[in-house]
């Protein structure tokens, strides 16, 4: 093949590398994120309770799964690989789009979501404090609403301090529930924008993925003759 064709096919193998390396390490981190499952209720507990180290997962196996027919594409000169891995992209790209676009005109709905998350934390607090002490730690919060959530215990549990002896003298007062929904508010035009972007770099990873397979079929068929 031509110079510029191998220039193409190296560059989509190192691209894929790349990506297969990204779906490894979502793989890994939603695994440690996601807690031990012991029976079948904790299944259906932790589908709703651990949204995102699930989404982790299985976005980690989705970039796996396409980058290993991209780099089998590229590696063989497979034509069914390349144009397999290109429809691939393609479906995760406008899967990707679409998730954008939901936040963009459900913007509301999504926060709700987000304020369930602490709601659901915390009505699960008695049996497993676990969700919520990282709500609470991360977000620098303590309680749903507030920190007199916690009044009628007549204790704060640590996660609500920075300190190691929590009293009312040094306990977060503000509610996670509106610190959680606060932050995703904050952050959703950056998950936009760089939904945005990978949907961008994946588009050109798509066209030299058709590329390639359309100069595989070429020089196969040139060969033939």
């Amino acid at each position: 093949m031509s110079c510029g064709i191998s220039l193409v096919k190296y560059l989509l193998f190192l691209f894929n590398l790349l990506c297969s390396i990204c779906g490894i390490l979502l793989i890994v981190f939603g695994i440690m994120l996601f807690s031990n499952i012991h029976n079948i209720d904790d299944i259906a507990e932790a589908v709703q309770t651990q949204q995102i180290p699930i989404t982790m997962i299985v976005l980690g196996s989705v970039i796996l799964l396409i980058s290993f027919f991209g780099c089998c594409g590229a590696i063989r000169e497979s034509y069914c690989m390349s144009m397999t891995y290109s429809v691939l992209l393609f479906v995760l790209m406008i899967g990707q789009l679409a998730l954008v676009i939901y936040m963009w005109v459900q913007k509301d709905k999504y926060l709700v979501m987000m304020g369930d998350v602490v709601e659901k934390a915390w009505a699960r607090r008695t049996r497993k404090a676990d969700y919520m002490d990282a709500i609470q730690i991360s977000m620098e919060c303590c309680g749903k609403n507030s920190y007199l959530d916690y009044s009628f215990q007549g204790y704060y549990p640590p996660s609500c301090c920075k300190g190691s002896n929590c009293s009312i003298e040094n306990v977060y007062r503000r509610g996670c529930k509106q610190a959680f929904v606060d932050f995703w508010d904050r952050n959703s035009d950056v998950i936009k924008y760089a939904g945005l972007l990978i949907a961008a770099v994946e588009f050109v990873g798509f066209i030299f993925a058709c590329c390639l397979a359309n100069n595989i079929r070429n020089y196969r068929r040139r060969s033939s003759y």
